[in-house]
């Protein structure tokens, strides 16, 4: 039994009954025999329940209907959709901005390094490489700039404080997987309320950066690879598991996933996920786990 839950954003087009029934009758057209409809949020979230479609099938029918309408689709299997990890990237995911772009505007390089920040999360580079690329550019920047940067410019996507804590308090492990930096992945762990957290060490000397990164680098693979082990850590198949994030260096662990997001995410990204998030917050990812807003922790 598949689950399809249509999601709009907390502004904007709202979730009407005749946009349900477009879905379900998408899904009639395709194939599928609609069993049932279930409303999570009035104007807001929706779940339709389905069978004799793939879940491939039943996405592609359900997003070709609603084309246009400004709604996220979520489709998987009904019985699994209370994941127990989550794995979620930081920059552009949990937190609105990437932080190596604004670092670098502390250091007057911003235009520079987000041209090759922009290209290493569309894959068009070596993610390691460009990381050290950028990071020599911050060389001599004062140590001070990194908390005036989380102070200044660290805002949190809405929705992030929410999806953490509950799915914490329903018995879900979370981590926060980065390819940013710890100075900043600490203070938004902490705040979000993640279990763990991984990501680089920025090299410091003297109350300045180095313009180096500590080794081993937190590399797509790094980040796939602790999906696995946490998930074999804590007896689960990886359809247990939730990834969520936006760049290239975020598709592995999004592929290995039993639900693996894009969120607002890069063309290649979204072609890989299973599921994408165009138009809402991370709220989204509890609707698609069947939560009720008075079933959150943590408001939006």
């Amino acid at each position: 039994m598949l689950v399809a839950t249509l999601i709009a954003p907390w502004e904007g087009p709202v979730l009407t009954s005749a946009i349900v029934r477009r879905a379900a009758d998408a899904l009639q057209a395709a194939g599928a025999q609609v069993s049932a409809e279930e409303w999570l949020e009035a104007e807001k979230a929706a779940d339709l329940f389905a069978s004799g479609l793939s879940r491939v099938q039943a996405r592609a029918a359900v997003e070709d209907a609603l084309a246009g309408e400004g709604i996220d689709v979520i489709v998987q299997e009904a019985e699994s959709r209370r994941r127990k990890l989550l794995i979620a990237d930081m920059d552009s995911t949990m937190i609105t901005i990437e932080c190596i772009d604004e670092l670098a505007d502390y250091a007057g390089v911003k235009e520079q390094v987000a041209r090759v920040t922009e290209a290493a999360m569309r894959g068009e580079l070596d993610f390691e490489g460009a990381l050290d690329a950028r990071v020599s550019l911050l060389e001599e920047l004062e140590e001070t700039v990194l908390e005036r940067c989380y102070t200044e410019r660290v805002t949190f996507t809405p929705g992030g404080a929410a999806l953490v804590k509950t799915m914490a308090a329903n018995g879900a492990h979370t981590v926060l997987v980065s390819g940013g930096f710890t100075f900043f992945v600490e203070r938004v762990a902490a705040k979000l309320g993640f279990a763990q957290h991984k990501a680089n060490v920025l090299g410091i000397a003297e109350g300045k950066l180095t313009g180096k990164v500590d080794r081993p680098v937190i590399t797509a693979a790094v980040k796939r690879q602790t999906l696995i082990e946490e998930a074999a850590n804590r007896g689960l198949s990886l359809g247990d598991c939730l990834a969520v994030g936006d760049g290239a260096n975020d598709i592995p662990m999004i592929e290995e996933a039993g639900l693996g997001v894009a969120f607002h995410a890069k063309p290649k990204t979204e072609a890989a996920a299973s599921a994408s998030i165009r138009y809402g917050d991370l709220s989204a990812l509890l609707f698609a786990q069947g939560y009720r807003k008075e079933d959150w922790e943590a408001a939006r």
